[in-house]
């Protein structure tokens, strides 16, 4: 049976280097599937949802990268993907698994808006085994240079990555457990929060049951902005900071507002 080697590649796969190292440690008899990310030129036209140009490139792209690989005799086969690198690796494995997953990306000095930070999402979201490859082109001649090869966790296999997130539906992202206990505590917690408001009233003594209305507003945003984030913005990287940030404030802030607002309501 061939290697499956699954390839997500940001930019075109040229020059023997960097299809030597995309091929390393394989036999002859290897099969080569590449995705290549529609990814816009700027952040700007990703929000703005600017398809069509982005969806040709990647296409350009793919068909030079192909005829790169089965010019040296490598069975390859590909298709264009999600913008976002990882979640284009995420719907492959899908599709079909792979004995390997080789991330191709471009060096530090040369890397482009949305490879920041792409070796730790992919550390963090896929499974092993797992390379990072970072290449550079040269300025003379536009040969490509391969600067670091990384390696991914390599006790993380794909059957304990399924086994640490839940898939609640084909048209949702699989969410991790922590997931979860923040969308049940923002839902199930705003709930609470707004029924506690209303039972105090914007007439309760002292301004309190402004308070309490104020709180449930609070925490019903943070909460909303966490909740669909998590299940809707998955290509515009909420994962990372923003999602660390929220998710701190919807599973420790929402029982405190429970707390509060129950206060408010037994000794106002």
């Amino acid at each position: 049976m061939p290697e499956r080697l699954l390839a997500i590649i940001t930019d075109t796969v040229e020059g023997s280097e960097s299809i030597d190292e995309l091929c390393r440690g394989k036999s002859d008899d290897v099969e080569v599937r590449l995705v290549m990310p529609a990814v816009e030129e700027s952040p700007l036209e990703h929000v703005m949802g600017d398809v069509d140009e982005p969806h040709r490139e990647a296409g350009e792209r793919l068909e030079a990268s192909l005829e790169a690989l089965r010019s040296r005799g490598i069975a390859a086969t590909g298709e264009i993907g999600d913008p976002d690198p990882v979640l284009a690796a995420q719907d492959a494995l899908r599709k079909g698994p792979a004995d390997e997953i080789v991330l191709i990306e471009h060096s530090a000095d040369q890397a482009r808006w949305f490879e920041e930070g792409l070796f730790d999402r992919a550390q963090e979201a896929l499974p092993s085994p797992l390379r990072i490859v970072s290449v550079r082109k040269t300025s003379e001649n536009g040969d490509v240079q391969v600067v670091s090869v990384d390696e991914g966790d390599p006790d993380k296999s794909i059957e304990e990555e399924e086994e640490s997130t839940v898939q609640i539906s084909e048209n949702l992202p699989r969410f991790s457990r922590i997931d979860l206990l923040g969308i049940v505590v923002g839902i199930l917690g705003t709930i609470i929060v707004a029924v506690l408001a209303a039972a105090a009233g914007p007439g309760t003594g002292g301004g309190w049951g402004a308070v309490a209305i104020l709180i449930a507003i609070g925490t019903a945003l943070v909460n909303l902005a966490h909740v669909v984030g998590l299940v809707l913005f998955e290509s515009v990287r909420y994962r990372g900071p923003w999602e660390t940030f929220f998710r701190t404030l919807a599973v420790g802030g929402t029982p405190v507002a429970i707390v509060v607002n129950l206060a408010i309501v037994l000794f106002t």
